[in-house]
């Protein structure tokens, strides 16, 4: 008998996250023999858990389809973590019991590693339960810290949006510089990675091209070090521009801008570390600056999304459904780089123990010695990441964007799960 798939987007959403689900959904179709409906949770993994989920099966093929150039996620995401199995078992078994009830026998939870180690744990206790579950993580996240594989879609995307803001932004303070502003500040999102930070250097080739600073939270801050570079930047070229990621640290681990409280994976919460840098530009040098902060906008920035992840986020969630049907399970497919020049790439897999709630960092010699930029070595990763353009349709002037029905499955279970 066929089982039914259920399918969950999880933690921040990215421009592609979308394409992954269009990825598992059109492959599923095309294996109706085999598969029976797909189901999506509403908001996540709470779908699953309260018994509040969406047939896909009401969705048109087209409506499908454009979800590959829709950004958002079409379903809902959530920032909810599943505790360990000791410490609340019940989460997991109201999982199994859903699933059980629903005649779900395939699981994709498309996130980074909080996710594929819920998914993982998920696999472990539908056995336990005698109730097996093919759980595949589908890799997803802007912070580009999975480890394994290459690259994780939807960072292709805000690097590109990064640099590309980053060389427009610059362009806009060198033309003013003399008589208005003399330093930009831009706060990009890595609580403790730098990969998007790291895009922003992308935006200069030469050593007088911005950005002029980067600020990594792999490399502690030295106030000291920052105001002469600053400094000197501004005698050279008259302004300068910095990328600072969110989670740049004090040489004592302390978040720069560290807001007091906690986000519902207990990650510490940021307040604004583009204004504290600001700041200290201003009380200590007295330059005038202007800083942003691009928050959601780049992530959600479809209409300048990188070619290559728009592809890769397809394929992994093409990939994740071949997965299953070809007998693995709890797996996680990666990207694998073939060459760099020219930019070749695969689809591999990876076991999701070896990627549960693991990070990767910027490796040290992908940032100079100095601290304040990339490397060589990092270019020639990051490059081939944003290349390509692949615009969503156009209607008067605005990006068309898909919105689905969302039809809701009827509920089985006569029991409620209230979410603590």
């Amino acid at each position: 008998m066929k089982k039914n798939v259920f399918y969950a987007q999880s933690g921040g959403v990215t421009a592609v996250i979308n394409a992954s689900a269009c990825g598992v959904i059109e492959t599923a179709r095309k294996h109706r023999n085999k598969l029976g409906k797909v189901y999506a949770g509403r908001n996540g993994i709470l779908g699953a858990l309260t018994e509040d989920m969406i047939d896909t099966t009401a969705e048109s093929a087209k409506a499908i389809a454009a979800l590959r150039h829709t950004p958002g996620g079409a379903f809902g995401s959530a920032r909810y973590k599943l505790k360990g199995l000791d410490q609340n078992r019940a989460e997991y078994e109201r999982l199994i019991e859903v699933f059980k009830a629903h005649d779900i026998g395939y699981f994709f939870y498309n996130g980074g590693g909080d996710s594929m180690d819920t998914a993982y744990k998920v696999s472990q206790i539908g056995k336990q339960l005698g109730y097996p579950v093919v759980c595949v993580g589908v890799p997803k996240t802007v912070d580009n810290d999975l480890p394994i594989t290459d690259c994780c879609p939807g960072f292709g995307s805000v690097a590109k949006y990064i640099a590309v803001s980053t060389r427009e932004a610059a362009l806009d303070v060198a033309s003013m510089a003399r008589t208005s502003t003399r330093v930009f500040i831009l706060e990009v999102m890595g609580r403790h990675a730098g990969w998007i930070a790291a895009a922003g250097g992308l935006a200069g080739q030469t050593q007088a091209d911005a950005p002029h600073i980067i600020l990594f939270p792999e490399i502690p801050f030295d106030e000291a070090a920052f105001l002469a570079r600053v400094k000197d930047c501004v005698a050279r070229y008259e302004y300068c521009v910095v990328v600072v990621s969110e989670g740049t640290r004090t040489p004592d681990g302390k978040f720069l801008a560290e807001a007091g409280t906690k986000d519902a994976f207990g990650h510490a919460q940021l307040g604004g570390v583009a204004a504290t840098v600001a700041q200290l530009v201003r009380a200590k040098l007295g330059l005038k600056y202007h800083y942003a902060i691009a928050d959601y906008l780049q992530r959600a920035a479809r209409h300048i999304a990188s070619k290559v992840d728009v592809e890769q986020a397809y394929a992994v969630g093409k990939a994740a459904v071949e997965l299953a049907l070809a007998g693995d399970n709890a797996v996680m497919p990666t990207i694998v780089r073939k060459s760099g020049n020219p930019y070749r790439w695969a689809v591999g897999k990876v076991s999701l123990a070896k990627v549960a709630n693991k990070e990767k960092m910027m490796p040290r010699n992908f940032i100079t010695k100095d601290g304040f930029g990339i490397t060589a070595a990092c270019r020639r990763y990051l490059a081939p990441l944003i290349q390509g353009e692949d615009y969503p349709p156009y209607v008067k002037g605005l990006p068309s964007y898909v919105s689905l029905k969302n039809q809701r499955v009827a509920r089985k279970l006569e029991k409620e799960f209230v979410i603590k």
